[in-house]
């Protein structure tokens, strides 16, 4: 882990190059957003997409599984990425939902001797236990040509382990958004607000009006990782982030607390999360995305906070990304607001000709412009043409990551080990859930915070 570690600290993060991804949707959704009213898809009315001239081979007859953690209508996306991949090779793709511990999954899947031919490992750490075991293989030249012909230095280096590269991060996300019900906003005489202390007065706010303010998906602990670190990076700063993501600093250490006093404010007041505590640690995320949005009237929480791949649960509800859901910048609890980014690594585990081609095709333009259309996800490809994507929210958060280049700062969670920072019931997840369900004992969760990251670091 310390080597792969270490190439992350190379992908330093400038935040105030990057601060714009957030600030840019703000700005959008500010004026309206500017959408041009076609949500459901048409990509801005482009009818060629930029990579239809990557050369795939014939895969007649051949038959592959690709594993994600997909479901709903992140899954529905990408099947129509799947969709052109068959059609240009003449491949049979299965999808297989992995559940959110793919360590896990494809553990079982290996030991069956039935690997997946394509994962997505959604954890850095994930991806660096695959090469660890023997299970990751590398990328093979073409899929390498076209990663580097489309994606910076940055984003390379994340999907490489020891100078080898074995991941096509082809999903990206800004994981520092609030998004909200314009109508609940209205009624209540709320306004997007700009730090921490005016957020937790706006939930109360809306409270005060008779909605439920914000909606936690706590059954998923990711959300919850999630929420830390855009507390913990504005507040604590990027060094710390740096130093708590490499665990050179216990997390017994005060800026822990510091944060998880913070965080305590919102969920240790019942009033402000949707169903309460109780309800929060068994929701699951795409029930806090749509809850919001599935009844604008009457809402079953204002706000939600999660990356720019909530607007794919948005397109499944009547509501209209930038008009009836806006977002705006997670709010400062420091000097800035602050700026995480996540994703997803395509990983082939068993080399084959197709596996290696759909990566291949994955590195490309074409399967991010087709990604792009529906709405809900953002691509570090520098070369796809943005105009696919299906509204200015969503535009103007992808072109804002591609324009940062290197300089931007990785999912804490992540990065770390997987057995800490990406297994269900198990490390930061665990510690997190039961943190949601007792906010008053930020000691106990330090401690069990630390207890797990030395176990896994050690590793």
């Amino acid at each position: 882990m310390r080597s792969s570690l270490q190439t992350l600290q190379h992908v330093r993060v400038v935040r105030t190059a990057v601060a714009f991804i957030a600030a840019g949707a703000l700005a959008v959704t500010a004026a309206g957003c500017g959408d041009d009213g076609d949500d459901s898809g048409g990509g801005g009315g482009q009818t060629d997409k930029s990579g239809a001239g990557v050369k795939l081979p014939n895969l007649d007859g051949e038959s592959l599984r690709v594993g994600a953690v997909w479901t709903g209508p992140e899954q529905e996306n990408f099947e129509k990425v799947v969709d052109g991949f068959e059609e240009q090779t003449g491949a049979t793709v299965e999808y297989v939902p992995t559940g959110d511990n793919v360590a896990s999954f494809v553990r079982t899947q290996v030991a069956g001797g039935e690997p997946p031919d394509v994962v997505f490992a959604p954890q850095v750490g994930v991806l660096q236990e695959f090469v660890k075991e023997g299970w990751a293989k590398p990328l093979n030249a073409a899929a390498k040509k076209e990663l580097a012909k489309n994606f910076s230095q940055g984003w390379q280096d994340l999907g490489a382990v020891d100078g080898e590269q074995y991941g096509v991060y082809a999903k990206a996300a800004n994981k520092s958004l609030i998004w909200y019900n314009t109508m609940a906003f209205e009624n209540a005489g709320a306004q997007e607000p700009k730090d921490w202390q005016g957020f937790v007065e706006t939930a109360q706010l809306i409270s005060d009006s008779g909605v439920p303010p914000v909606a936690v998906g706590g059954a998923d602990g990711w959300t919850l990782t999630d929420w830390f670190e855009n507390i913990y990076l504005s507040q604590a700063g990027p060094e710390k982030y740096d130093q708590l993501a490499a665990h050179e600093i216990p997390w017994t250490d005060k800026s822990v607390t510091d944060a998880l006093t913070t965080l305590g404010e919102l969920f240790g007041n019942d009033a402000l999360i949707a169903g309460g505590n109780e309800k929060a640690t068994k929701m699951a995320f795409p029930d806090s995305a749509t809850a919001p949005f599935a009844d604008l009237e009457n809402p079953k929480a204002a706000m939600v906070f999660e990356a720019d791949f909530v607007g794919a649960f948005v397109n499944e509800t009547d509501a209209q990304v930038g008009q009836d859901a806006k977002v705006f910048p997670f709010p400062a609890v420091g000097a800035d607001s602050p700026v995480v980014t996540g994703g997803d690594a395509a990983v082939t585990l068993t080399g084959s000709k197709g596996a290696q081609a759909l990566l291949t095709y994955l590195a490309g333009t074409e399967a991010a412009e087709t990604w792009a259309e529906p709405g809900g996800f953002i691509s570090p490809n520098k070369n796809m043409d943005m105009s696919w994507y299906p509204n200015d929210v969503q535009r103007e958060i992808a072109q804002a990551l591609v324009d940062a280049g290197d300089d931007f700062r990785f999912d804490m969670s992540d990065q770390a080990p997987a057995d800490f920072g990406g297994t269900e019931g198990k490390g930061e997840w665990k510690a997190l859930q039961d943190f949601l369900a007792d906010p008053k004992d930020v000691e106990g969760a330090q401690q069990a915070l630390e207890k797990a990251a030395a176990a896994a670091y050690e590793k």
